[in-house]
């Protein structure tokens, strides 16, 4: 029998692990974030067009997501330790590259493709698979915890990476992401043990041992294209996925990636507007944490419903604000507070419609098609850009769109979250 690494805190030695992952998906949410700040140093240094750029992101933005059901999957496999590691080195090791960049590919080989890859490993299925393994109560709680560490990321790095930016120029700014990256790694190789039985601990609110799922067997990819066929096959998951798409196609597709832009536009400079996501931020993490305190006592159908009604007219009312510091920061505090309060809600209706085993898999497919939305975003509001000269046109539509999936969320049907999602 292999020993057990006793560890500090005893049961409470789940919120180290909680410490360090929400460290983890703080940093992934800067990288994904960074090129919203990359954008204007590109154009000047290189010339691209900003299409080019939001080309690259969009990609960076969709392998974020398809990467994650896969990398869940690997982590029941190989161990969450090991697919973590991995992750981090590719991140760190692809914005390192991206120096030596001159070439539009370039941009799309390191920001969009490598980094994309490995920071979907580091996303919201990570929080998810350490929310089962480690919590069997407070879940949504700690769930929303963790999903506010995306905000916080902005909250963290924009303001600093726009002034490094400004300051030094487009390689300050990959450097600075690089090295944050790459002090992730012993972090998590002496703190992130891979189960709570590793340790000789029970998840945290267990009161006493309980039975262990079993690690995915045979091919990583046959049980994640397994897992999605029969999630495919009830309607619960496709209401999922249409949300979270839209989620995605209203949050860092959009405004995470051209909100800089769109004030650059008014008139408002790069550093002030990083300063407006980063007010977005505190109040994210604000309204995250407290959605999955509502998460675990109320219907997260009629959360959903609200969320995204709030943010559907947040977004319509943005483009006639007139972009005025009271207007904006009106905006940011509806916005910020509703930014992804979306996540603890969706992972649950996920883990009760498919179980504490097949959750994580189904919610990273159901991540999928959340960043899907937000690649499509991001091409769709550089792309309106350059048709049109202006951003009023990309968020009018993405407005009218989160009203959409709040109309969606109330269509699930009760018996859908309690463990019998009824086929599609």
């Amino acid at each position: 029998m292999a020993s057990v690494q006793i560890r500090p805190f005893g049961p409470r030695y789940a919120f180290v692990v909680v410490g360090v992952i929400f460290f983890a998906l703080l940093i992934a949410s800067g990288l994904r974030s960074a090129p919203s700040v990359l954008m204007l140093p590109l154009e000047d240094s290189f010339g691209w067009r900003r299409d080019v750029i939001s080309l690259a992101a969009a990609i960076g933005i969709f392998l974020y997501g398809l990467a994650g059901p896969f990398a869940a999957t690997l982590m029941e496999r190989f161990g969450l330790r090991r697919t973590l590691m991995c992750a981090l080195l590719l991140m760190s090791a692809s914005t390192g590259l991206s120096l030596l960049m001159t070439k539009p590919w370039h941009l799309v080989a390191t920001w969009g493709i490598m980094s994309g890859v490995g920071s979907g490993a580091v996303a919201s299925v990570l929080g998810a698979t350490i929310v089962n393994r480690w919590f069997k109560t407070n879940r949504g709680l700690v769930m929303g915890l963790m999903s506010a560490s995306s905000a916080t990321g902005m909250l963290v790095f924009l303001p600093f990476l726009a002034m490094l930016a400004q300051w030094n120029g487009w390689k300050a700014v990959v450097i600075a992401v690089a090295i944050a990256t790459a002090a992730l790694l012993p972090l998590v190789y002496l703190l992130v043990p891979e189960r709570p039985s590793a340790i000789g601990l029970f998840r945290y609110g267990a009161n006493g041992e309980e039975p262990q799922a079993q690690a995915a067997k045979g091919n990583f990819f046959t049980t994640t294209m397994g897992t999605l066929k029969q999630a495919a096959k009830t309607r619960v998951f496709w209401y999922l996925f249409a949300t979270f798409f839209i989620c995605g196609f209203t949050t860092n597709g959009l405004v995470g990636t051209h909100l800089i832009a769109f004030c650059g536009d008014m008139g408002i400079p790069e550093v002030q507007a990083a300063g407006l996501l980063a007010l977005m931020g505190i109040f994210d993490l604000i309204g995250t944490t407290f959605s999955g305190w509502l998460t675990d006592r109320f219907d997260p159908r009629k959360l959903l419903g609200v969320y995204y009604a709030i943010r559907g007219l947040s977004l319509i009312y943005l483009p006639y604000s007139n972009f005025s510091a009271t207007s904006l920061t009106i905006f940011a505090v509806l916005y910020g507070l509703d930014w992804i309060a979306t996540v603890p809600p969706t992972l649950r209706l996920a883990n009760e419609s498919f179980g504490d085993f097949k959750g994580p898999l189904v919610f990273g497919w159901i991540v999928a098609g959340h960043q899907l939305g937000a690649a499509t975003a991001a091409f769709f509001g550089g792309f309106m850009r350059e048709l049109q000269g202006n951003y009023e046109m990309a968020f009018l539509i993405a407005g009218v769109t989160a009203l959409l999936a709040a109309a969606l969320s109330l269509l699930i049907e009760p018996r859908e979250i309690q463990g019998e999602p009824q086929p599609a």
